[in-house]
Order: C-alpha cells, then structure tokens, then sequence
C-alpha cells in the first residue's frame, strides 16, 4: 500500500507570522516524508472575511507560498498549490451544502466567537458560516486520511467528519473520514499577551528583518506587577519568557530565571536577548526567502506543478461525487 494522504491548508489574509511557523508550518515539514501531502493556500477561505476589501489578496498569497517554501515545504515531496485554482473545491463545496443541516453550522464552537472577535468586518454572510463545509470539501476532495490540526480546531474536523459520514450514509459511498494529527506546540503568545493572531495585530511576521524583529520584542508585554528596573519579577507571566522557554539553552533559561526573580536583570535586557534568539533561529528562512524572492519563476512553476497535481486527483473524486448524486 502507498503512503496515507494528508490535507492542510492555511489562509492568506497576512504575513505569515512566527505563531503560523512554529504551531503549524514546522509540523508541515516534518509530516511531508511519512505523507502524500497537500498543502493549500486557501485564498477561497480568505474571502470569507476580507470579501469587501481584497485588495491585498494577490499581494497576501504570493509572498505566502514563499514563507512556505522558504519554511522547508519541499514540492519534491508535497502538493503546494492555491485552492482557487483547483475548481473542484467550490463545486463540491456546493453539493455539500445541499446535505448539511443547518443546525450543524450554528452551534461550532467557533463561529460566534470570531463574529465577536473581528467586530470590525461584517461576517453575517453565508460564507462565513457556511466556513465548515468548505473545509469538508478541502479534505474530501483529496480523500484525506489524515489532518493536522491544533486543539482548537478540533470541532472543525468533527464537523467535517460529519459532513462526509452524512453523505456517505445517503449515497452509500465510503469515503474516508480523516483523522486528526494533534499538534503538540503550544499557544504562541503574542506582543500584547494574548494568542499570537493577525486578527489582533499583535504577530512577529517571518519577513521582518532582524531590527524589526527587535523592535517587536521591545514591545512585548512583561509581568505587569514589575514597576522598576530593581523589581522582582514572575517568569511564568511574562511573554518574554515563554519565548526563552522556547529558543534558549536550559542553562541560560535558569539564569534569567533566576535573575528576573532577583530583579537583577531588565526587562530590556531580557527582551534583547530573546529577540536575539528569534533572528538566529530565523537565519536560513531569511536565506531561503530571499532566494526565492529573486526567482519569481521557480515559485511559479512550483504553483502550477502543485495545481495540475491537486487538480487530477480532485477530478477524479468529483467523477465519483456527480454519479452518486445524480449529475
């Protein structure tokens, strides 16, 4: 038997940032040699929320496959393509619909918090509840085994699982239903404390250069209790040091440990220290980033090789789809 078939995708509504890297990308890179990989830049999904102003979504997508390529995405070993370009997706999206209750969409977890979290944008659309099925259609078009997904996203799954258990208990087909590959990172928190999200506006972008990246840092949040410089601090409530937990020697994490309980060592101090981490760990994305910033074609060979490839398989389960159903 050849190798399981995983699906992921990941939206282009801003620059990839390190939260996307570390939770999402790097299991991507590491998933790609045990899998059949497909990996979409969903820019269908995009327009459920950037729908009245795209503007910037070419602009947003193109530099997007370039973060995941410059990540380690290996088009020798994994399908990268844009969603939009394989048609089948909206089509099947369409016949999904037709199936799934109501009822399923209304009650995910996730819809009423994100209307309340993007106040600014209108999201009473039906595109946007009707988010899921997209999903299902992403999955089912490429006969997915397997997803990986954080633990937030798990709802999402299940409903697409119930999505295509419905359409194979009414029209006796057996399609799979995809199971989950937890990612074990944990929330990557962001300049302001909260979960690193475009939606806040508080992200490290992967393109930043390193005195950007700096100057990001400088602004993080640290423990609101440490007024002065001499101050004894909490490590476990500052941002700062969830990163040191991440990038530095165990060595040197029990010695800013120690010295932040102590207030013998600043904040500003910290805070340059850990953005000096975060650039080196950075290093040979920025390499690779510029290589394939100065060689436009070879990204886009990359796109429409991955494209033709999605694009064959998603027909061949369309065929199967449009017979069940009566088309």
């Amino acid at each position: 038997m050849g190798k399981k078939r995983l699906v992921s995708g990941i939206q282009p509504t801003g620059r990839m940032h390190l939260g996307n890297y570390l939770g999402a990308i790097q299991n991507w890179v590491s998933l790609q040699d045990d899998y059949e990989s497909f990996f979409m830049i969903v820019d269908l999904h995009a327009l459920t929320s950037v729908y009245e102003d795209p503007s910037q979504l070419r602009k947003s997508k193109r530099e997007l496959a370039i973060d995941l390529l410059a990540s380690g995405v290996d088009p020798e070993k994994a399908c990268l393509f844009y969603q939009s370009e394989v048609v089948e997706h909206a089509e099947l999206h369409l016949y999904l619909s037709m199936v799934t209750p109501l009822s399923w969409l209304e009650r995910v977890p996730t819809y009423k918090g994100k209307i309340a979290e993007l106040k600014e944008k209108d999201l009473h659309t039906y595109g946007f509840l009707g988010y899921p099925v997209l999903q299902a259609a992403d999955i089912l078009l490429y006969q997915g085994d397997v997803v990986p997904v954080g633990k937030d996203q798990l709802p999402h799954l299940e409903l697409a699982r119930q999505i295509v258990r419905r359409f194979n208990h009414l029209y006796k087909t057996d399609f799979p239903e995809a199971d989950e590959s937890l990612t074990h990172f944990p929330l990557l928190p962001g300049l302001d404390g909260r979960k690193m999200s475009k939606s806040y506006k508080n992200t490290i972008p992967l393109s930043s250069t390193p005195e950007e990246i700096t100057a990001l840092v400088l602004k993080m949040t640290t423990d609101p209790q440490r007024v002065r410089r001499n101050d004894p601090g909490n490590p476990e409530v500052c941002s700062v040091f969830s990163y040191h937990k991440l990038f530095n020697t165990e060595y040197s994490l029990k010695k800013i440990d120690a010295q932040c309980r102590a207030g013998s060592i600043g904040c500003v101090d910290c805070k340059q220290q850990c953005a000096a981490l975060i650039v080196d760990k950075l290093a040979t994305f920025r390499e690779k980033r510029a290589y394939f910033e100065a060689n436009p074609d070879i990204v886009d060979a990359v796109l429409d090789r991955g494209a033709k490839r999605a694009s064959e398989v998603a027909k061949d389960t369309m065929k199967c789809v449009k017979k069940v159903i009566g088309l």
